[in-house]
């Protein structure tokens, strides 16, 4: 089918949760997609954070090759030899010590924030005065789910499915004293993106978040991470949290973990696992063989070709050409991110629209989030050249709207 008829089998037969770009890529090779005519596209998105190790990479196509002989599927009632090896792997990258296994994002943190209910009935069995209610922070976004989409801030993620989860507060963003004056006994747990995604790439501050672990210490709540956009390797470290020398209660991670297949880990410690009993929550397809041998061999694919270091190297050039970018235009642009999760947030929403289009146009792939700030999340293996495409292709539209904006200024700037 062409273009043309999948456009209008979809408006006909899907619900329309998304506003597709009008291309259709049928393949991919390194940190390009191609589409339905011919075409190559840069893709600096990596389908939102998914495709760490770029398209067509040998080593997720020769585990997928090798476990599809073996076996799909068994159920979690049955052993096989996936989970354990896959959660040795993350538990050591992580500093957890137990892992459960789901299919996306908002399924792990769905589990993170039950198991944070569970652990507070624990501690009220116990004799600990310790409630339900959970604090998040503003910008943030968890994910779709009901408990989920009750702690993601903007209100047009909640609303229309009032009533959500009850018991959620939210918290300035980076406002220690507002912290401390929301946290009481009441709460469970402190929720946090340590690199917000959605909410415009902000990093949370190490003040803050070591303030949000020392309440939790001193009630027993726990402090959840949610690492889901910022987690396996996309910052240079495992997880962003590790940037600080903070260790959170819970963890939750997923986009790239699979390389591509639906795959999503929840991870706790010792103190918060002991909650958890056989029967209390679930999961069907989470841990089966094959997203395990694939997020394996994602794994050592990031330690033996040493892309953590990469991911550093190239994210902290390209985060340099966008800010420089940032001094030409000072009037339109600023930027902001760690590693290789970028933000380049634009003075004007509508501004910021035609820039993601024409970078889409010009077949360099970005998107646009909280309405202003351009996302860059590219794959591990982009090049400093490739870097220099996109900041070139981009220094040009600047320009153009610069110009279009204040026509005289330019001209007088060009004769300046």
């Amino acid at each position: 089918m062409d273009l043309a008829s999948i456009q209008a089998a979809e408006k006909k037969f899907l619900l329309e949760t998304y506003e597709r770009n009008p291309v259709m890529f049928v393949s991919g090779k390194g940190v390009y997609l191609r589409d339905s005519e011919g075409n190559d596209y840069l893709d600096l998105l990596s389908g939102i954070g998914v495709s760490a190790l770029g398209y067509g990479h040998p080593a997720i196509e020769n585990a997928i090759a090798e476990q599809s002989k073996k076996l799909l599927h068994t159920s979690n009632l049955f052993f096989h030899e996936g989970t354990a090896t896959l959660a040795l792997k993350l538990t050591e990258l992580t500093g957890m010590d137990r892992v459960f296994f789901c299919n996306s994002g908002t399924e792990a943190w769905e589990a993170a924030l039950k198991l944070a209910r569970a652990h507070a009935g624990v501690l009220r069995e116990e004799g600990k005065t310790i409630g339900t209610k959970f604090l998040a922070l503003e910008h943030s976004f968890h994910g779709r789910t009901m408990g989920s989409v009750a702690t993601t801030h903007k209100d047009k993620y909640r609303e229309p499915f009032a009533p959500v989860m009850p018991d959620v507060e939210f918290v300035r963003f980076n406002d220690i004293e507002d912290l401390k004056a929301k946290f009481s006994n009441d709460v469970c747990g402190i929720c946090i993106e340590v690199l917000q995604g959605e909410g415009g790439i902000h990093p949370v501050s190490k003040e803050f978040f070591a303030a949000a672990r020392a309440l939790c210490d001193s009630t027993g709540a726990l402090l959840l991470a949610d690492e889901i956009q910022s987690g396996m390797g996309r910052t240079g470290k495992w997880t962003a949290y590790q940037h600080f020398g903070i260790q959170p209660d819970i963890t939750t991670l997923a986009k790239p973990l699979a390389g591509g297949l639906p795959m999503g880990a929840m991870l706790c410690n010792e103190e918060a696992a002991r909650a958890m009993k056989p029967g209390l929550h679930g999961t069907t397809f989470g841990g089966g063989p094959l997203a395990c041998a694939v997020a394996t061999a994602v794994i050592d694919e990031i330690e033996n070709s040493g892309l953590l270091a990469h991911v550093t190297e190239v994210g902290n050039y390209f985060m340099g050409q966008l800010k420089g970018l940032a001094v030409k235009h000072p009037e339109i642009i600023s930027v902001r991110g760690i590693g290789m999760m970028i933000g380049a947030e634009i003075n004007d929403a509508e501004l910021a629209k035609q820039v993601a289009k024409q970078m889409t146009d010009r077949r360099i792939l970005i998107n646009r989030t909280s309405e202003t700030v351009l996302r860059f999340l590219p794959p591990y293996l982009i090049e400093k050249k490739h870097v220099n495409i996109a900041v070139s292709a981009l220094d040009e539209i600047l320009r153009q709207a610069k110009e279009a904006t204040t026509p005289a200024l330019a001209g007088e700037a060009a004769h300046g």
